[in-house]
């Protein structure tokens, strides 16, 4: 995902130090090159001998650098994308919104002209104190972003506002910089997922096999490329970015009803609201075309007469005949004008998948198609997929990849479709 991405990570002396060290497996999990730059208080409590054990370059600390490499404020600066800081004390902030540079760190941050993320970590009567609140209002107006300290029990044994966020909103905060593309940044996209849920009575139901997990990919896919999303799924979502609008449907009908709902919203477009620092800006509204990713497999039918409570055998007796009545087709029914529309079919039968992918197209009258056989290392539940992406004018196979991986390259093909 951030293959290519060079992030240096600063790190001050705060107790929520070792969590910079999870951060930084994660950054490197997900395929970036990362160096570390440590303040002289930090080392008290973890060595520069543990980042480089967890996968950083050579560590930038005061007795490392060298002018004779590479290893310095300036050459550093010039060399990686995106500069966070995670944890940033408060010392190291109101340092920083002053332009002060008195150690390393700082000294990078000062030649660092690129991206710049701070993740704040302190007592909350420092976070809240109003030179340190004063501070952020400057970083901001400095091109500064704050992913911001969560509320829970601190080190010093209170409980407040004040705690390191969680390491893994400070890494799609870092992706969602690293990978913003202009065509999704303010669209809105919707995604629908997983295999909806017909009653028979409140203990049983019809579904199918889908994980939803591939719909859970794609919007995080698209909030990292700097979408608006919302997904509607019927699945819980693990490692969801927290930025992700989520709403749980069950059946059909609560996802047909609930879509056409978000699709009339999607289509008035996004109003972005004036920036928290500069109260002279207005609210603007943006209007791009809105995209639609139908990956939900909802079932075809319904039981005619849902029971309530819990029907016992000695009620059925030897044999259950059940009545089964349609669901509305919800891709053909729902409004598609002025919204890009991207349906997704599973097949088993190769011979035929592609015929019927292509026919949806007209069928639904759906601008393109994501065609993926379930069957082997695809199979439903699974973490890797492959598709084939149908248009009236192409056809793309895409190679076996992860399901984050895909939905990133999914995010790229469909773009074609509002040009």
């Amino acid at each position: 995902m951030l293959s290519n991405k060079k992030i240096l990570l600063g790190v001050t002396g705060s107790i929520s130090i070792y969590k910079a060290v999870e951060l930084l497996r994660l950054f490197i999990k997900a395929g970036a090159e990362v160096k570390v730059v440590m303040t002289l208080s930090t080392k008290k409590f973890v060595s520069p001998l543990t980042f480089e054990a967890a996968g950083s370059q050579k560590v930038l600390c005061e007795e490392s650098e060298d002018w004779t490499n590479r290893n310095n404020h300036i050459h550093v600066a010039q060399d990686y994308d995106i500069f966070v800081i995670a944890p940033a004390t408060a010392n190291t902030i109101n340092k920083l919104s002053n332009g002060i540079a008195d150690n390393l760190l700082t000294q990078t941050a000062l030649a660092f002209d690129k991206i710049k993320i701070l993740a704040p970590a302190m007592n909350t009567n420092m976070y809240k104190n109003r030179f340190t609140e004063a501070s952020f209002k400057l970083l901001r107006l400095n091109g500064y972003k704050i992913v911001e300290p969560v509320s829970k029990e601190l080190a010093c044994g209170t409980t407040g506002l004040g705690a390191l966020a969680d390491v893994e909103d400070i890494f799609f905060a870092t992706a969602r910089e690293l990978l913003a593309d202009s065509f999704w940044q303010d669209r809105y996209a919707i995604i629908t997922g997983g295999g909806t849920i017909e009653r028979i009575d409140d203990v049983r139901f019809i579904s199918n096999f889908s994980s939803g997990k591939q719909a859970c990919a794609l919007a995080t896919a698209l909030y990292l490329k700097g979408a608006h999303v919302e997904l509607i799924t019927t699945k819980p979502c693990e490692n969801l970015p927290k930025g992700v609008e989520l709403y749980e449907v069950e059946s059909a009908q609560e996802m047909y009803e609930f879509l056409q709902e978000r699709i009339k919203v999607a289509k008035r477009g996004i109003v972005k609201k004036p920036d928290l620092i500069n109260d002279l800006t207005q609210p603007e509204l943006i209007q791009k075309t809105p995209y639609l990713f139908m990956a939900a497999a909802v079932s075809d039918y319904r039981p005619k007469y849902p029971q309530r409570g819990k029907l016992k055998k000695e009620q059925i007796g030897q044999e259950w005949c059940l009545e089964l009545v349609k669901n509305t087709d919800i891709l053909s029914s729902i409004d598609k004008e002025g919204i890009k529309t991207v349906g997704f079919k599973a097949e088993i039968d190769e011979e035929s998948a592609l015929h019927n992918a292509q026919a949806m197209l007209e069928s639904k009258n759906i601008d393109a198609v994501c065609l993926n056989l379930v069957k082997g290392a695809t199979k439903f539940g699974s973490d890797k997929n492959q598709i084939i992406y149908i248009t009236k004018e192409k056809t793309i196979k895409s190679p076996l990849k992860e399901k984050l991986d895909l939905a990133l390259d999914i995010t790229e093909i469909v773009k074609d479709l509002d040009e």
